[in-house]
């Protein structure tokens, strides 16, 4: 298994590198041609190869930031489209980098071209990498160790990528330990323990451990927040410290001057968007240009959220608050478009100029609705221990209908390991994120929160089987 998994990744880094020798030496013919004879870029005379590594350098840089590269872990679209936004960031920036050394704005025509050929490329490359990878490597096979939680949400999302997963056998733990044990060394190629006890699941992970079997855990909120702890020794012993507060007063002045930055240039940058959108929402029905509601920021301290409104002015009459549904007949025509484009998000810029909210952070929350998920998830709270965000790291990695409990744990895990570097990796990764529609999905239509009851999914669970067994 080590040996197959070394040569795995072989293959994966040699794929990696036909990408980005291809791109580079794209990149290289179009510099020599058009412009190493009329800028002079003198490095002991390797000013040339220096402007093309430094494209190399970047390529690789943001391709593996934004997972272009993850042959086999991500689906083909999505390596396709990581890839794909990844060149067109490099290459706008090597279009202010060539006009920076000319003295004066160049022609973009041939950076269209080419990037056009390198989306024909990267696409040619994303197909046949993975039909690569494919034939050479089958699905691991998984064993799902199961205790009280309902397990049809995971199997369902196993199940999205059949090709790197088929879960061959579902165990209950109260089967009993040894019958895992006596399992899980039979023919798997890992183990998945979902939601289990504590003191099973440290066993069947140490079993595991030594026997050098893959684990794939689904962690407890305990988990994530001693994942950020800081590693100390106490003489010979080894302890991990968790603290009292989240942001040092350093880390949240460098945060603030961020914040107010880019929320400055932002604004300058998109205020003609903004006048647009306000004339065209002001004109469909007459109704206000702003969407106003109280939401939660750090220390569960109330605000007033500014959006540009994208529902009709009656949309909830009833007085009950509720997240927007999967084709909700709620949102107008106009509505529609700037909330795929994200336009409706524009004016809490301002709230972060103000400072009620960050730009990065969790996302908050209308008080109503912590309420209703604090009766089901008290841990809930911990998500207020820093100030809201225009995106978070729940937004960039789950998705608007991410339900409460993993939306806690991938916003604590953001909390215990912040930096500022982060912050500007989950920038970067939001842009993308921008682009990709299925993360504004919404609630099911029986939901008006994302918070699914447990005896809901028990119910779903239990048709599935049936119909299975059909």
């Amino acid at each position: 298994m080590r040996r197959m998994e070394s040569f795995k990744r072989i293959i994966i880094l040699q794929l990696a590198l036909v990408s980005l020798a291809f791109q580079t030496i794209l990149y290289g013919m179009l510099w020599y041609r058009l412009y190493a004879d009329t800028i002079q870029v003198y490095f002991w005379r390797r000013g040339n190869w220096l402007v093309i590594i430094i494209y190399s350098l970047l390529l690789l840089l943001f391709s593996r930031m934004y997972g272009g590269y993850k042959i086999g872990y991500l689906k083909s679209g999505e390596v396709f489209f990581s890839q794909v936004f990844a060149t067109l960031c490099v290459n706008f920036f090597s279009y202010f980098q060539i006009s920076l050394l000319n003295g004066n704005l160049i022609k973009p025509t041939p950076l269209f071209i080419l990037t056009a050929i390198d989306i024909v490329g990267i696409a040619i490359w994303t197909i046949g990498s993975n039909w690569l990878y494919r034939s050479m490597f089958a699905a691991r096979e998984l064993l799902l160790v199961y205790g009280e939680r309902p397990i049809a949400d995971i199997i369902e999302k196993f199940e999205t990528r059949e090709d790197k997963y088929k879960i061959s056998k579902c165990m209950n733990i109260s089967e009993g330990i040894d019958a895992v044990y006596q399992e899980a060394v039979n023919r798997y190629d890992a183990v998945v323990i979902w939601d289990i006890p504590t003191e099973d699941r440290n066993k069947i992970l140490k079993f595991c451990f030594g026997k050098e079997i893959r684990v794939y855990i689904m962690p407890k909120i305990t988990d994530v927040i001693i994942m950020g702890s800081a590693q100390l020794h106490l003489f010979d012993t080894p302890i991990l410290l968790t603290r009292e507060y989240v942001l040092t007063i350093e880390q949240r002045a460098i945060k603030r001057m961020i914040d107010l930055f880019c929320a400055i240039v932002l604004t300058i940058l998109t205020l003609p968007i903004m006048l647009v959108t306000a004339v065209i929402v002001k004109s469909y029905d007459k109704g206000p240009i702003l969407y106003k509601q109280i939401r939660c920021t750090q220390d569960q301290k109330e605000f007033q959220i500014m959006k540009f409104r994208s529902m009709r002015v009656d949309a909830e009459k009833d007085g009950v608050a509720r997240l927007a549904t999967k084709n909700d007949d709620r949102i107008t025509p106009i509505g529609k478009f700037i909330r795929k484009v994200r336009i409706d998000e524009l004016p809490q810029l301002f709230n972060i100029i103000k400072g009620e909210m960050s730009f990065i952070g969790p996302r908050p929350e209308r008080p109503e609705i912590i309420e209703q998920y604090i009766e089901e998830m008290p841990e809930f709270l911990f998500r207020t221990k820093v100030k809201a965000g225009l995106a978070g790291y729940a937004q960039v990695f789950g998705k608007y209908n991410t339900t409460p409990y993993d939306k806690l744990k991938l916003d604590l895990f953001y909390i215990k390991n912040y930096s500022v570097l982060l912050d500007i990796k989950l920038m970067f990764l939001t842009l993308k994120i921008l682009l990709q529609p299925e993360s504004t999905e919404g609630v099911d239509t029986t939901q008006t929160t994302a918070m699914k009851k447990q005896e809901e999914i028990r119910e779903t669970e239990i048709m599935n089987k049936e119909e299975k067994e059909q």
